[in-house]
């Protein structure tokens, strides 16, 4: 019987060993997609203790201790924090087979050597007390931690109406970690409530120092915000959609819709539709002049929960998978781009499982030969970011696609304490290249799959991103 979290945790063969212990394991980590708190970077955060570190707002585990029956007050409340994290121990072994119990062991084994204790409420106030003494120390403040994990990149997710000053802060620190921002305008084309959106345009035009009074005002202002990420070293980025429209639009459809909803009117389904594709179309011709990559996450249904949307507002974990139809929308979109040329390098999320296939194919129709992997079917995704999520999504790009040129694994996260989730992916490539080879459906050439692991945890992701190699601001 294997010990639970040894040195070849997830690593079934002798194969899948040496790929991971003489390839991947030393590797450091681009993290070209997260939620985290460039504020936090800047700022060197230094945690007063493991619940703010943890809890502080991860909705993978307020979910999780949500199922478990607890109260609210001991997730996002006001309860004291060895409260609140007594009540997570006490949910942690409820969580076996879900990836947060192994995440939670790797996170306490990886930053703060604790490997002998499982979490529980038994062992929670020794490992709280131990964990909390670290992180008040210097070595465990922010940058620390993600230096343990060999962090070199941090693409973090802004809006344009960000100024990004936290950006240039930690840019002016002389720190080596690369901190970058990428673009996230949804709110942007956010138009299906008009007061929200007004208020947006609002505070869109005061960081750009210009009334947004019509489309082109609109489409001025997204482009030198554009031009400004760039010289923060952006060069990515964001798109959180459920699906996007396939729809018939015109220039003058665009201002007038954008007319009507700036006077507050509330806009048709088929506007919406309308407005969001027009805009997304502008902004993907232009990610191609800057030499972006753009990102799409589709299929999230957000916000189920009205009572709780209201109580505690948006994510903090009431979303989950939606079913909305996707091929013919996202091959709309992408055929627009390219049929002027004006496709940039593209990365597509599915959040349903059953769009495995659908996009895997889809960014197969639109390599042309220019970039490897110039369409990528990207990593699972929220909540498929887990063994039997991650090995379909492998597995499906490897039987329709080139899994030898995908640029790898992401965190997606809020928290600081959540780089293992590379390593927890690394373990599961090469465990899955490892048994094909023991399998004998690869051939038993360790260095060409070595190099294979290698440019899919790491150097495919250095290469493909074009990003700055340094905290460097032309502005």
């Amino acid at each position: 019987m294997k010990q639970f979290l040894d040195e070849d945790f997830l690593l079934e063969s002798k194969s899948a060993e040496e790929l991971y212990h003489m390839h991947a394991r030393q590797l450091p980590i681009i993290d070209f997609h997260c939620h985290l708190s460039p504020k936090d970077i800047a700022e060197n955060r230094q945690f007063e203790n493991i619940t703010e570190a943890w809890l502080e707002g991860d909705h993978y585990k307020w979910r999780a201790m949500r199922a478990n029956g607890i109260n609210e007050e001991y997730c996002t409340g006001n309860a004291e924090p060895f409260e609140k994290f007594k009540k997570w121990a006490g949910t942690v072994p409820f969580t076996m087979t879900n990836p947060l119990y192994h995440w939670t062991h790797l996170e306490l084994k990886r930053y703060f050597n604790i490997s002998g204790q499982l979490l529980t409420t038994e062992t929670c106030g020794e490992i709280f007390k131990e964990t909390s003494r670290l992180l008040k120390t210097e070595e465990f403040r922010v940058l620390g931690l993600l230096e343990k994990m060999k962090v070199e990149v941090i693409c973090t997710t802004d809006d344009p109406s960000d100024d990004l000053g936290y950006h240039k802060a930690h840019s002016e620190s002389g720190n080596n970690l690369v901190l970058l921002p990428a673009f996230r305008p949804d709110n942007a084309y956010a138009v299906n409530d008009p007061k929200t959106y007004n208020l947006y345009l609002e505070k869109l035009g005061d960081v750009a120092g210009k009334a947004i009074n019509n489309y082109t005002d609109l489409v001025g202002v997204l482009e030198e915000r554009v031009e400004y990420f760039h010289a923060f070293g952006c060069r990515l980025s964001d798109h959180g959609l459920d699906f996007i429209p396939k729809i018939n639009y015109e220039l003058s459809d665009l201002s007038r819709i954008f007319n009507k909803v700036r006077n507050g009117n509330q806009l048709q389904k088929d506007e919406i539709a309308q407005f969001k594709l027009g805009l997304l179309v502008r902004l993907g011709k232009l990610y191609h002049q800057y030499g972006w990559t753009q990102q799409y996450h589709l299929g999230a249904l957000r916000n189920n929960n009205s009572r709780m949307l209201r109580i505690l507002g948006q994510d903090t974990g009431f979303d989950s998978i939606g079913d909305f139809p996707q091929a013919e929308g996202l091959s709309h979109l992408l055929n627009l781009l390219d049929t002027t040329d004006h496709l940039s390098k593209t990365i597509l999320y599915n959040l349903n499982p059953a769009d495995n296939e659908l996009f895997a194919t889809m960014a197969g129709n639109f390599g042309d030969g220019t970039i490897a992997g110039k369409v990528q079917y990207g990593s699972a995704w929220w909540f498929l970011d887990q063994k039997s999520g991650m090995k379909r999504q492998l597995e499906t790009l490897g039987n329709m696609g080139l899994l030898s040129r995908f640029v790898g694994m992401l965190t997606d996260s809020r928290s600081f304490l959540s780089f293992p989730r590379h390593e927890y992916f690394r373990r599961i490539l090469c465990n899955l290249l490892g048994s094909q080879i023991e399998k004998g459906l690869l051939p038993n050439d360790k260095k060409w799959i070595g190099q294979m692991v290698k440019a899919i945890s790491y150097q495919n992701a250095a290469s493909y991103f074009n990003l700055p190699k340094e905290n460097t601001i032309n502005v």
